[in-house]
């Protein structure tokens, strides 16, 4: 085959399929585990073997056996359920965080760089302002005035996270807002917001994404934290921070396994995030300095 069939050959793959290719083994294994969890939290229904939140007082430390393949916590209930089901909330929260932290980050530092003057100091003062609160005390704040449950915390962390988005997307933005294909296409007269959509942000892509999987790392165990002090999700939710909270007594009593698995799944998904986004970073050259 010449090099020119290869070439055709590669262009009719999908997309997905070329950039497997280019993959390197730890990468392709960190992407098919977290592809594995992420599909796990989907099917929670059909593939959990029991309820996640239903006692059972005789099954209670119950080690594993053929009804309860990773045993049973303090309350009898499946750990295997409740991790499988766990991964639905576990990974919604930081999702949820992503999805609202983007929009605001990306517009603050599109208007921070196009309009500059005025509207660049306001934003970076505010920017500045929000970066005195770290994300758990936030969180803490808010769960102190909404109370205790999902959205509370995660709207706390959205909005401590929106500040390094918009302080990373602004001085990259300004770098391409003074390119001279702006400066050309501002003369033919196509309008700021065209011009946003269609080159900035597309341009911008490849460094938005490098932050949402940082942002969603970060976000994965800072609510983590907020469950384990019983600030977020309670019991009996399936959640891996609360099953790492909720597993801490049974510690002492010889049964570190609802914790430890709990722990380990939120290690695991945050380590396989942080591969493929620094996989990701690498193939665009974008440096630690950027981030």
């Amino acid at each position: 085959m010449t090099e020119l069939s290869k070439v055709a050959v590669r262009k009719r793959q999908p997309l997905l399929l070329r950039r497997f290719a280019t993959m390197t083994p730890l990468i392709r294994i960190a992407s098919a585990v977290l592809l594995l969890i992420v599909l796990a939290a989907v099917l929670a229904p059909l593939i959990a073997p029991h309820d996640p939140t239903t006692p059972n007082a005789l099954d209670s430390f119950g080690g594993p056996s053929g009804s309860h393949l990773l045993g049973a916590d303090a309350s009898g209930r499946d750990l295997l359920s409740r991790l499988i089901y766990g991964a639905r909330l576990s990974l919604a929260g930081p999702a949820v965080v992503v999805l609202l932290m983007v929009p605001v980050g990306v517009l603050l530092a599109l208007l921070a760089a196009w309009r500059g003057g005025i509207t660049d100091g306001v934003i970076s003062r505010v920017i500045d302002i929000l970066f005195a609160f770290p994300g758990l005390i936030l969180a803490i704040v808010a769960v102190a005035m909404f109370g205790a449950g999902f959205w509370a915390p995660v709207i706390a962390l959205t909005v401590s996270y929106v500040p390094v988005l918009a302080r990373v997307l602004r001085s990259v933005a300004l770098k391409e807002r003074n390119l001279p294909y702006v400066a050309a296409l501002q003369v033919q007269g196509v309008s700021a917001i065209r011009i946003a959509v269609r080159h900035l942000i597309p341009n911008l892509l490849p460094m938005i994404t490098v932050q949402a999987g940082v942002a969603f790392g970060y976000a994965m165990l800072d609510l983590a934290a907020i469950s384990y002090l019983g600030l977020g999700l309670q019991p009996p939710t399936a959640d891996w921070g609360v099953m790492v909270s909720e597993g801490q007594s049974s510690v002492i009593e010889g049964f570190p396994q609802e914790s430890l698995y709990a722990a380990v799944m939120v290690l695991v998904t945050v380590v396989c995030i942080n591969l493929i986004g620094g996989w990701f970073a690498e193939r665009h050259d974008i440096s630690e300095a950027d981030l």
